[in-house]
């Protein structure tokens, strides 16, 4: 992972080596400044992922260039302001000016540390719901995400959208494989051409062959006039078979032979007309398992299976659950008039510790409900302390309470301190034993 850049501005040139390199040790790319002013201008030509700022320093001071850095246009830039002892008033003047945290001089090195690590997990979260509200206001569809298996399944999609091979998509309920195959049509040469689907377990089974390969005129009582099949609805373009593991045995012996000979004959007829098509199908069963188990015809896997893409079941996404469940959330908000719905700390963990067995379906009819104050995930998972003794009842109490608290102030210790009447050591202390460092 690249290290994040940091801006680091102290006057104290001891000092500010010292934060340097304990940064530097933490994963980090911190440059220094000894000056507020010129920290201010490097930020013309350089975009820090968060700035670490003294309040007190001669000729521009900390609460001057943190009202200069939040004035920048489009910038989301977090600033951490140092303060020292006695000046919690000026702190949480910069909390109101916009400052992301405080630490009070002198700070805990581990604590500082995890401070800066949640700034930059903040930011990144709203870097990410504002990328995912955006990504579907495109012509083509988006796989949201940024998690590996995603970006393995981008990657995927990327390297076979413009071979002109055809594909099995398979992958549970609701993991999006529609989203993959119109993915794989919009960015392969066929994207100007029809974009067919076909869902194959709503076939009827008398109707299967005249649907999907057509029929000559008057080739069976009340045929009509002849009409081409779905087959030949994709000429130029990609058919998509959803659902092909339901087509029967005959429909797949005469779907195997029109994708070898890339034609197909209609019913009634004995010409064979040519075809130019991208087959992409699309089973929420190992379709592999399945030939190799004789429930579906082996030799039209491997003609389908020219590749094969798997898409990720919703709980191997980890972090992703929580960022596209705001980002469905928030959809859904503004479309009934909402105020944006707030997922707390303790909600999102719940989000991840749910199995999500209907995948993204599932999770963003939960968003939806959620927008509209019809679902609480809520649970007392704050850590799960025994619940036997009066001390384990308070502790559990009191890390409830805490929690709550994080939730309320979205994060921001100052304020949970100050609500809670505690000192701002002894809630990091508290935090730390209760697990909620973030």
């Amino acid at each position: 992972m690249t290290p994040a850049p940091l801006f680091i501005v102290e006057d104290d040139t001891d000092h500010l080596a010292a934060l340097c390199d304990l940064l530097d040790a933490a994963g980090h790319a911190p440059q220094g400044f000894s000056s507020a002013t010129a920290a201010l201008a490097a930020l013309d030509t350089a975009t820090p992922a968060l700035i670490l700022t003294d309040l007190r320093m001669p000729g521009m001071d900390g609460m001057a260039f943190l009202r200069a850095v939040k004035a920048l246009p489009e910038r989301d830039l977090p600033v951490i302001m140092l303060t020292g002892h006695g000046d919690v008033v000026h702190a949480v003047e910069a909390i109101r000016a916009g400052a992301e945290d405080f630490l009070e001089k002198p700070y805990d090195a581990a604590h500082l540390v995890m401070v800066i690590a949640r700034a930059l997990a903040a930011r990144a979260t709203r870097a990410e719901v504002a990328r995912l509200q955006g990504a579907l206001a495109g012509d083509g569809p988006e796989i949201l995400g940024e998690s590996r298996p995603i970006r393995a399944l981008r990657d995927r999609i990327a390297a076979l959208a413009p071979l002109d091979i055809d594909v099995v998509i398979t992958g549970e309920t609701g993991t999006g494989k529609e989203l993959v195959a119109r993915a794989l049509h919009d960015g392969s040469p066929r994207a100007r051409g029809p974009y067919v689907a076909v869902n194959c377990a709503a076939l009827p089974d008398s109707m299967v062959e005249t649907l999907m390969f057509g029929h000559a005129e008057g080739a069976f009582p009340g045929a009509g006039p002849a009409r081409p099949g779905k087959l030949e609805a994709a000429q130029g373009g990609t058919l998509i078979l959803d659902e092909v593991e339901a087509l029967a045995p005959p429909a797949q012996a005469k779907l195997l032979r029109a994708l070898q000979e890339r034609s197909v004959e209609r019913l009634g007829e004995v010409t064979a007309r040519a075809l130019d098509l991208r087959v992409i199908a699309i089973s929420k069963t190992d379709l592999r398992a399945a030939a190799q188990a004789g429930s579906f015809r082996p030799d039209l896997f491997y003609r389908l299976a020219g590749a094969e893409i798997a898409t990720p079941p919703l709980r191997e996404t980890g972090e992703d659950i929580a960022l596209i469940f705001s980002h469905y959330a928030q959809l859904a908000a503004r479309r009934y008039g909402r105020p944006d719905p707030e997922p707390g700390w303790a909600f999102r963990r719940e989000l991840l510790r749910r199995g999500w067995p209907g995948n993204m379906r599932e999770l963003k009819a939960a968003a939806e409900a959620f927008a509209l104050g019809l679902l609480d995930l809520r649970a007392d998972d704050t850590p799960a302390l025994p619940d036997t003794t009066l001390a384990d009842r308070v502790a559990a109490f009191e890390a409830r309470e805490i929690a709550a608290a994080l939730d309320r102030f979205r994060g921001n210790t100052l304020r949970v301190a100050d609500h809670l009447g505690l000192p701002r050591r002894t809630l990091n202390d508290k935090m730390r034993r209760y697990g909620l460092g973030g």
